[in-house]
């Protein structure tokens, strides 16, 4: 518990078929995923589903209020709770700024809120969620960098005492993970910590000094 192991390779390497395995929205051709021992299939998904928290890229939020989309996943929240987890994530800055506050209906494609502020609700909801593994792509593209800093302090707050698995788009935030995959062309070609895949002047190495 608490560890957290960072995905790293090129666009197109398999970082996130990863973890679409993970979340069994694929099936394994060959081997296994065990989480706490137990074989990922053979659980159902939504008891797989219910104990992975994810914060993606791509936000996925619906057509209706802040609050419940903090509380998606949770709909018996209390309003103290989401309070909470909005706090938790920094999202509860902006909505204050709002004059229907939580209850500012998001439209269905969210156009009418920022894409940080996207960002930061999924991170609330994840919060809420209080799930056991947490799965988060780091990427914050196209967001400005005041955002961006809120958004990494969030998802460090919200990784700690959890298992993480992060997608990683920049090396200088990943070497603190206790364990770092490197995936290219779908394999995984290189994993250890960042120490030690230096020393090896590998496939890390050499994205690490690219990205210098």
């Amino acid at each position: 518990p608490g560890s957290t192991v960072a995905i790293v390779g090129p666009t197109g390497a398999g970082k996130t078929t990863l973890v679409n395995l993970l979340m069994r929205f694929y099936e394994v051709d060959a081997g296994r995923i065990v989480i706490d021992g137990v074989d990922i299939a053979s659980m159902s998904r939504q008891a797989l589903r219910s104990r992975i928290g994810m914060v993606l890229q791509d936000t996925w939020l619906f057509d209706g209020t802040i609050a419940e989309n903090i509380a998606y996943g949770r709909p018996q929240a209390s309003a103290d709770q989401i309070e909470q987890a909005a706090k938790a994530a920094y999202v509860d800055r902006f909505v204050h700024t709002l004059p229907a506050g939580y209850q500012t209906r998001i439209s269905g494609d969210g156009s009418n809120i920022s894409a940080g502020e996207k960002q930061l609700i999924t991170i609330a909801r994840a919060f809420l969620a209080r799930p056991q593994l947490l799965i988060l792509d780091e990427a914050t593209s196209s967001v400005d960098t005041r955002t961006e800093l809120l958004i990494q302090r969030a998802m460090r707050e919200l990784r700690r005492d959890r298992t993480s698995f992060l997608i990683a788009h920049r090396l200088s935030t990943i070497r603190d993970a206790d364990r770092i995959v490197v995936v290219q062309a779908g394999r995984i070609v290189e994993q250890g910590d960042h120490a030690e895949l230096m020393s090896q002047r590998g496939a890390y190495y050499e994205m690490s000094q690219a990205s210098r």
